[in-house]
């Protein structure tokens, strides 16, 4: 018999959106994060190199020295934040730093506050570790920005850790300094744990980023190559780890993990070693994508209420369209595009779409193109 705990997971619906699309021919592909450049050359170069080296082995589960140090060094050269090389774990991907972080923090039955709208997996990874999932809504006339009060309300004796994501997935909206530091102040009069995704930085436009451990090392954060360098398919990730749970992350990691490849460590050495007008040139054409599908949704005359900051997703109030999300999303499946229903990303998104810009300005065209034909046969 299946567990109670497998049977509570959800399934993942843009991956479910991703298999009936790859099912038909001419499919515009909008529903997946999945960044379409390349990885930089020389990351690609020094795998290469290091697979012809041997380095195939296993390595020591918390990472290579090297790379930890690495990553150390792009917090201080990013943020001027010293971080202890001996604080980061190295991860195959940024949700198995996810795991370690709710399998160290949360007993059966602790409470883990996150926004709503938020990332389709986090509520499965609470309940993976038998923890609750409270939820603090967002609202897309405030950018989706979350509001300090709210988390404050929300906390309770309960409450484990705070989860947060910024930039994020799936609105874009990127949170200042004023209020991560606020959040942080919440998480520590309660008593509880800020987890920080941070993966989408380095993909902001119109806002700075700040990393958590700018007002505290209490903090877990995770990050990795995925998004910015292109290397979804690599597997490479990494957790900070606040310092007393440090040796207990390590224990967990050794035994659930391993370690990360070998010579996919070696890359992530080059790719953090990027010259960094190369990210720039990423941003850039983000940013022109951002703008060509944010003007679309304007013209079907769907308010959107916001301008992503970063990331690659907008989020749109599809509710004036006839039918549901779900009915909405299946409707432009037909007409060749594909889009994630915004009911995977929690109650507050129900009535929304996810569109991810992480395609070419060509397909984006083509794929407005159809929704312009799409609704005008329903009177739109």
């Amino acid at each position: 018999m299946v567990s109670q705990r497998a049977a509570d997971v959800t399934p993942f619906m843009a991956m479910d959106v991703l298999e009936r699309a790859n099912e038909r021919d001419d499919v515009i592909h909008l529903e997946v994060g999945e960044p379409d450049f390349s990885p930089p050359d020389r990351v690609i170069e020094t795998a290469v190199d290091s697979l012809r080296a041997g380095h195939t082995n296993y390595t020591a589960a918390r990472g290579k020295p090297a790379l930890r140090r690495a990553i150390a060094t792009y917090y201080d050269r990013t943020y001027g934040v010293a971080v202890d090389p001996n604080r980061v774990v190295v991860t195959p991907g940024t949700s198995p730093g996810l795991f370690l972080a709710m399998a160290a923090l949360v007993d059966s039955g602790d409470e883990v506050v996150l926004t709503d709208p938020h990332y389709a997996c986090y509520p499965n990874f609470v309940r993976v570790a038998d923890g609750e999932v409270t939820t603090v809504p967002l609202d897309a006339s405030e950018g989706f920005q979350p509001r300090v009060d709210d988390f404050a309300a929300a906390v309770g004796p309960d409450t484990r850790a705070l989860l947060l994501n910024s930039p994020a997935n799936p609105t874009g909206a990127v949170m200042d300094g004023e209020t991560l530091s606020g959040l942080v102040d919440v998480a520590a009069d309660a008593g509880a744990t800020p987890v920080v995704d941070e993966v989408y930085h380095g993909l902001s436009y119109d806002a700075t980023e700040h990393t958590v451990l700018e007002y505290t090392d209490d903090a877990f954060v995770l990050d990795g190559f995925s998004k910015r360098f292109a290397m979804t398919g690599w597997r490479l990730g990494w957790v900070i780890v606040p310092p007393d749970y440090v040796e207990a992350v390590n224990r967990l990691a050794q035994n659930v993990l391993i370690c990360a490849p070998n010579f996919v460590q070696d890359a992530g050495v080059a790719a953090l070693e990027t010259p960094a007008d190369r990210l720039d040139e990423v941003r850039a054409t983000y940013r022109e994508r951002r703008d060509l599908l944010v003007d679309a949704v304007e013209d079907w005359g769907i308010d959107l209420g916001y301008t992503p900051q970063g990331a690659y997703y907008l989020l749109a109030d599809v509710s004036d369209l006839p039918g549901d999300a779900l009915d909405v999303a299946d409707l432009f499946l037909e007409a060749g595009v594909a889009v994630t229903p915004g009911v995977d990303f929690g109650d507050e998104a129900a009535e929304y779409l996810r569109f991810s810009y992480a395609t070419d300005a060509d397909a984006i065209e083509t794929a407005i193109d159809r929704i312009d034909d799409l609704l005008a046969t329903v009177g739109r």
